[in-house]
């Protein structure tokens, strides 16, 4: 998950990840946000095979698969998504039912729903590995839900009794690949894979688990159709999300489902082409992008006395057929020094996001990848200056 997140708004003053004029050495560089357009000139050279013409007349009805369990989904979408995630082999779709939600943070929500007990005398703790994506604390407890409690690091959690562990493959913040920490006797898993795409990290295998989430926005970019699906093993589970769904929005926008059936449909074509001179595959295009974002930012870090980023080795990705780097959607910078990094990055006109959000400390900062070509080259800037500034005032320095 990411995006406008954790009581994120739109700063007028700040740099917006659509801006298109250029920037003034003042400008003030947000990359506090996860928003993937700079994946857009990819989509603008498809020009009309993702152009979707729907009639005054269409699509009126609140129904969409009345025998299905969640019976608002678009069979076109759910044929797309299976049609992707067969193309791509990153998750086992065979035997699973499944459920479309308006982006994958209501579909955490209807998760941690239907795997909680009404009848249950304390509510079920809900728990992820620091450093944690900063949004499951503040949608887990929006609410106040007497059906679960947020009790922070897994890493640390002992409490006798159910609990409900998220993990988060690639991880965000710090795009490590994740495995359930906690080993007690009634747990239940959510795996949140919204980054588990080839432009971020190598495909080893398709995952088989039992609640795996996955979004729209990180898998092309197109964050504002706000979808998000979730592929669930059990039936009362499925049964239970779509209930959530149900009561809290009445369904998804059919609008937003079938343009993402579109685009997805496009997607899995351009997987045919792989590698081939014909090719105009998205994931090797996105990866590119990331790729060359990262080895930019890591040859200004590695210019520092005193910050690091983390270490990611290559793994052989089957989707690609050769050995490939992660390329995570944020950089998770880590100062050995007592660095209030969030109030310093503030000083030269950066927005970041502090690791206390994450469970994690203030020596920590998370800085989103997604940035405009413009805004981003103006941060590596400032962060060069900064590296220079800092290596001045180590001792020996």
């Amino acid at each position: 998950m990411g995006g406008l997140e954790n009581g994120a708004t739109y700063n007028q003053n700040s740099v917006p990840s659509t801006n298109k004029t250029g920037l003034s050495p003042d400008s003030i560089i947000n990359l506090d946000q996860g928003d993937p357009t700079l994946f857009e000139p990819y989509w603008r050279k498809m020009g009309d095979k993702c152009t979707l013409v729907i009639g005054g007349c269409d699509l009126m009805s609140y129904f969409s698969d009345i025998g299905n369990i969640c019976w608002f989904l678009q069979p076109q979408l759910g044929d797309a998504i299976k049609g992707l995630h067969r193309a791509v082999g990153n998750a086992v779709t065979d035997g699973r039912h499944f459920v479309v939600g308006t982006g994958s943070t209501q579909l955490f929500m209807a998760a941690i729903y239907a795997l909680s007990s009404p009848s249950a005398s304390h509510p079920v703790s809900l728990v992820a590995a620091a450093p944690y994506y900063s949004g499951y604390k503040d949608q887990a407890e929006f609410l106040r839900s007497g059906l679960y409690k947020w009790e922070g690091d897994a890493r640390t959690f002992d409490k006798d009794g159910p609990y409900i562990e998220v993990v988060t493959s690639p991880n965000n913040p710090d795009g490590a690949i994740r495995e359930a920490v906690v080993n007690l006797g009634e747990g239940k898993l959510v795996y949140d894979l919204a980054y588990y795409w080839p432009q971020y990290t190598p495909i080893t295998h398709p995952l088989d688990h039992d609640i795996m989430l996955f979004t729209f926005s990180k898998c092309t970019g197109h964050a504002g159709s706000r979808i998000g699906w979730a592929l669930v093993k059990d039936r009362e589970v499925a049964r239970k999300m779509t209930e959530y769904m149900q009561i809290s929005s009445i369904g998804v926008s059919k609008e937003s489902q079938l343009r993402a059936a579109k685009i997805l449909g496009v997607l899995s074509e351009g997987c045919q082409n792989l590698g081939t001179a014909a090719s105009e595959n998205f994931f090797e295009y996105s990866h590119r992008i990331m790729r060359e974002r990262w080895e930019s930012l890591q040859n200004v870090v590695k210019n520092s006395k005193i910050f690091s980023l983390p270490r990611f080795p290559q793994d052989h990705c089957n989707f690609t057929g050769k050995y490939t780097d992660s390329n995570p959607a944020f950089a998770w910078l880590h100062s050995k020094e007592d660095i209030d990094w969030e109030s310093l990055l503030r000083e030269h006109k950066i927005i970041g996001r502090s690791g206390e959000k994450f469970g994690a400390d203030q020596k920590y900062v998370r800085i989103s990848m997604f940035s405009p070509p413009e805004a981003f080259t103006l941060f590596l800037e400032r962060l060069s200056a900064i590296i220079d500034i800092t290596n001045g005032n180590v001792v020996g320095g």
